[in-house]
């Protein structure tokens, strides 16, 4: 098999440029599926059946249906909706590729990180919560500073694997014409016909993303969880010595 690295060489900048799409697809994503996937988390956690059952259909149809037929019917459906054609949002978004993926990526995610903090609120110890109700917090109180900080902390390990995994779905993008690491790896190898060297080129660029989602997750459990690391007390040798015998 011939292996030319000259072609990879040539297409990196191309690929940096699918790159910087492809983290745009994911940031704005997202963020914006992280409240959304909180305010259908705290819509599942209420008592309120109405609520309960609506976030329930949403998130079990967004969880139960692969990201590519959701692509294709946001991004198809928007394009055969004669109502959002005539809409003064469908120039700059609903006819534009790149806001129908962010639309698609940020309804799938939320499905999964509103699960993700549902488990996350529901493992927080009730002595705490017991706490908060004994020294009088309100339910607003209670929420913003306890459960929510307790479950973000909670929920960072789970969230981050979410976050990559919405890293390697968003090459479906590509299939709406978006030219991310995937589409512009595609679109080069099929005018050179070195497949395996773009794509090889593609996958280390999509490693290298991983690795750093993972160092900033890692630094940002340490900092939400610093509370949970014992630092053993300064003890003399005289007291232990004495402890001891």
């Amino acid at each position: 098999m011939d292996w030319s690295w000259q072609v990879i060489i040539d297409s990196f900048p191309a690929l940096l440029n699918g790159a910087i799409t492809t983290v745009e697809l994911v940031v704005l994503s997202g963020v914006i599926g992280l409240f959304l996937g909180l305010i259908l988390a705290l819509l599942r956690l209420s008592p309120n059946k109405l609520f309960k059952f609506f976030a329930f259909l949403f998130i079990f149809f967004f969880r139960g249906t692969p990201l590519l037929v959701q692509i294709y019917l946001i991004y198809y459906g928007f394009q055969q909706s004669e109502f959002l054609k005539s809409s003064f949002l469908w120039e700059p978004v609903f006819k534009n590729a790149f806001w129908c993926a962010i639309i698609a990526f940020t309804l799938n995610t939320s499905a999964y990180i509103a699960e993700i903090i549902r488990g996350a609120v529901k493992s927080i110890p009730a002595g705490e919560l017991e706490a908060a109700d004994a020294i009088g917090m309100s339910k607003m109180q209670k929420l913003t500073r306890i459960i929510l900080p307790r479950a973000f902390g909670i929920m960072l390990p789970a969230y981050s694997n979410e976050v990559i995994f919405m890293l390697k779905g968003s090459s479906l993008a590509m299939t709406i014409t978006l030219l991310d690491i995937t589409g512009v790896a595609k679109t080069i190898s099929a005018e050179t016909y070195t497949n395996i060297e773009l794509y090889f080129a593609a996958g280390i660029i999509y490693l290298v993303l991983t690795w750093l989602i993972l160092l900033l997750f890692r630094g940002l459990e340490r900092r939400m969880n610093r509370h949970n690391r014992y630092v053993a007390p300064d003890v003399p040798p005289d007291v232990l010595t004495a402890t001891v015998s």
